[in-house]
């Protein structure tokens, strides 16, 4: 099962060093072991435990980036197919580094933009990545990047319908060709060529 999804921008060069990772969107699914006592302190504890695993996919992505030689793409790619290329990647927290439980975060970044699954330990990895892959650019028709650096507008509407549809209650599915087809009509996407 999928804890949560977490859209966040990167962050760009700024003069004194790069800018801090910014959380876009993100959504929880499931419930907590035990009613939370303070419904405040939960939503806060979870908003840390979300801007934690941001910073630690931000720190993957500058770390692939620095690595490669590949300069990051200015423009977003016309063809969705072309985000199978897109750097992406897997890693595991350990248990309390800051869920209870041991999580991996599966992470896909696109221009200015990183997306991200924390999944529970046992599930499975490349249903994730794909899953990945398959809500990048759905969600970036949901995005309006507003220039090369991390400046960047969500309709959290048009998120929320695509992740109802593709990550129903957290639980990943495999999904044919036909199913995205209908999704991008109901949501007005073009079709890739």
């Amino acid at each position: 099962m999928v804890r949560a999804f977490v859209l966040l921008a990167l962050g760009g060069p700024a003069p004194p060093g790069p800018a801090p990772c910014r959380v876009l969107y993100a959504r929880s699914f499931g419930t907590p072991p035990e009613p939370p006592a303070d419904p405040a302190r939960q939503r806060l504890l979870r908003k840390e435990q979300l801007l934690a695993v941001a910073r630690q996919v931000t720190s993957h992505c500058q770390l692939l980036q620095s690595s490669s030689a590949l300069p990051p793409a200015p423009q977003p790619p016309e063809d969705p197919s072309s985000l199978q290329d897109a750097p992406g990647g897997l890693f595991h927290l350990p248990p309390g580094d800051p869920f209870p439980q041991g999580v991996t975060v599966a992470w896909l970044s696109v221009l200015a933009v990183a997306f991200a699954l924390v999944c529970d330990p046992q599930e499975n990895l490349a249903l994730a990545e794909m899953t990945l892959r398959r809500l990048a650019p759905r969600l970036l028709a949901a995005l309006r990047l507003l220039g090369p650096g991390a400046d960047v507008l969500l309709r959290p509407e048009a998120a929320d319908a695509v992740l109802d549809r593709i990550l129903p209650h957290g639980q990943m599915l495999f999904l044919n060709q036909a199913f995205l087809q209908a999704l991008d009509r109901e949501m007005g996407i073009k079709p890739a060529r």
